[in-house]
C-alpha cells in the first residue's frame, strides 16, 4: 500500500467523520466545526489530487469565509427562542430518505470508471471555463442566498 493510499484514506475518514458530526450533533456550533473539519479535509483530497488551487479555494472561501458567516449568524440569533425546539418522530423517515438518495446519487458514480484520460483532459483551463460559463449563475445565486441570510440573521438579532 503506497503512501497515497494511506494519505487519502485518512483524509476520507476525516471527510466522513466530518461529516458525520454535521448530521448527528445537535449543537448548531459543534456542527459548523464539524463542517470545517469536513471542508480542511476535502481541501486535502483535492491536494492529493494535485489540485492545489481549490484546496486554496476551499480554504478560504468555503472553510474560512462561509463558516465565519455561518458563527456570525448564529451569534445574532436568540437562542432562547430555540430552547423549546425537541426531536420529531419524522427523525428515522428522514434517516431513510436520506440513506435512499444517497444510494440514488452514488449509484451512478460508482457504475462509471474512470480512465486515466480522462482524468488528463481535465485541466484547471478546462475547469476555469466551466465554472465562469455554465456554472456562474449558480455561484451568483448562492452569494445571493448567503447574502440574505445575513441580513435575515442581522434583523432577527436585532434587538427592537
Amino acid at each position: 500500500m503506497s503512501g497515497e493510499v494511506v494519505v487519502f484514506t485518512i483524509v476520507s475518514a476525516m471527510v466522513l467523520f466530518g461529516a458525520l458530526g454535521v448530521v448527528s450533533t445537535k449543537n448548531v456550533g459543534h456542527a459548523a466545526l464539524y463542517l470545517l473539519i469536513t471542508l480542511i479535509s476535502v481541501a486535502g483530497i483535492f491536494i492529493l489530487l494535485l489540485a492545489e488551487f481549490l484546496a486554496l479555494v476551499q480554504i478560504l472561501i468555503y472553510g474560512g469565509a462561509i463558516t465565519i458567516v455561518l458563527f456570525f449568524g448564529l451569534m445574532l440569533t436568540r437562542i432562547d427562542e430555540f430552547s423549546s425546539i425537541k426531536d420529531t418522530v419524522q427523525r428515522p423517515v428522514a434517516i431513510v430518505i436520506s440513506f435512499l438518495l444517497l444510494s440514488a446519487i452514488a449509484t451512478p458514480f460508482l457504475q462509471e470508471t474512470l480512465t486515466e484520460k480522462s482524468l488528463v483532459e481535465s485541466s484547471l483551463r478546462t475547469l476555469g471555463h466551466e465554472l465562469f460559463t455554465q456554472w456562474l449563475i449558480p455561484f451568483e445565486v448562492a452569494s445571493l442566498v448567503l447574502l440574505v441570510a445575513l441580513i435575515g440573521a442581522i434583523v432577527v438579532g436585532k434587538d427592537d
